[in-house]
């Protein structure tokens, strides 16, 4: 059972898309382009929004071009309406201690007034809403409430949500019920494709959804022999000694994603360099110190999602090593 849940808000919990059609064609129209049909919409939208807005309406600003779709879209707002089963959904999500919030790129003054008119306020912990690109914003969400990645989801209708559940390490659960259709969705590798929440609302309610290892796909360099100056007394300092490190990545992209190329995967012997050449580039007195600097530089420098480092150090009599070990995520992408 999932603990918390992360939910997009149009095309998964609410049907906006007359409303959202009609106020793109009049952004379209407006600027001398031709209205599409919901079938090219739905083919061509992605997100973040502001790239679609570029590719079709190039050199307007956002602010204006989001003025025209507010205007539009305010006469057409009593079309909208909650999916089937949404409202028995959260309901349920709450009895049952399932943490709730939103994380929606659509306008923050129009998503407040379909909160308030729906009267779903009080199901949600939290709201991320008018968020452009939702990766940039998971991994902070995730760490700010103190969700745990292994029991919490992402439930969205576009194949931008499915990389937003990547980015942020948590189960991606996809639903048919909104923008994206099946085959573009299935590019994204979500952990589960659902037909609607009321589906997901039947799975989980009868135990049919069983939670993934998500930290399966992991690289590790296992005791990596470095040479450095390092050791709290001066004079241990400084002799060169050898370490042995072993670092555990887990890439920002499942194994089954790779494609059988090397550039989608975490270079390991660029990392095993890069250690070595970092624990060369000065003394220190703790081995503390290097294995925090080791795991800040994999996860700035490399497309690791997390990382574990272990540095040991032959230095107690009658042990076979002294070891400390950081492990580190990354909380932004």
């Amino acid at each position: 059972m999932f603990k918390s849940l992360i939910l997009d808000w149009s095309g998964t919990l609410v049907d906006d898309s007359g409303p959202t059609l009609t106020a793109t064609n009049a952004v379209l129209t407006n600027y001398g382009k031709q209205p599409m049909t919901w079938e090219k919409f739905r083919a061509s939208f992605r997100l973040p929004y502001s790239e679609w807005y570029d590719e079709h309406v190039p050199g307007i600003s956002l602010v204006e071009l989001e003025e025209h779709f507010r205007n539009s879209f305010d006469a057409n707002e009593n079309l909208v309406t909650p999916l089937h089963g949404t409202s028995e959904f959260l309901e349920w999500c709450n009895e049952n201690g399932i943490r709730l919030f939103v994380l929606t790129s659509m306008n923050s003054e129009i998503f407040s007034e379909q909160l308030r008119k729906f009267g779903f306020q009080r199901h949600f912990e939290d709201i991320y809403s008018g968020v452009l690109d939702k990766r940039k914003v998971i991994a902070e969400l995730i760490h700010d409430k103190g969700l745990v990645k292994e029991e919490t989801a992402y439930v969205g209708d576009m194949l931008h949500d499915i990389e937003t559940a990547h980015f942020g390490g948590v189960t991606s659960v996809a639903v048919l019920s909104g923008y994206d259709q099946l085959e573009k969705l299935e590019t994204g590798d979500p952990t589960f494709i659902v037909s609607s929440i009321r589906s997901l609302h039947a799975m989980l309610r009868k135990g049919r959804i069983i939670l993934p290892d998500l930290a399966d796909d992991w690289i590790t360099i296992r005791r990596l022999a470095v040479d450095c100056f390092i050791g709290v007394p001066d004079e241990e300092r400084a002799l060169r000694q050898t370490l042995h490190l072993t670092v555990e990545i887990r890439p920002d992209m499942k194994f089954s994603r790779l494609e059988d190329q090397v550039e989608n995967t975490v270079d390991y012997d660029a990392v095993a360099k890069r250690i070595e050449g970092l624990a060369g580039e000065r003394p220190r007195k703790l081995i503390e110190t290097l294995s925090v600097e080791v795991a800040e530089m994999v996860l700035e420098e490399f497309a690791a999602a997390e990382v574990v480092v272990e540095v040991e150090k032959r230095i107690l009599p009658r042990t076979d090593c002294v070891l400390v070990k950081t492990r580190r995520s990354r909380l932004r992408q």
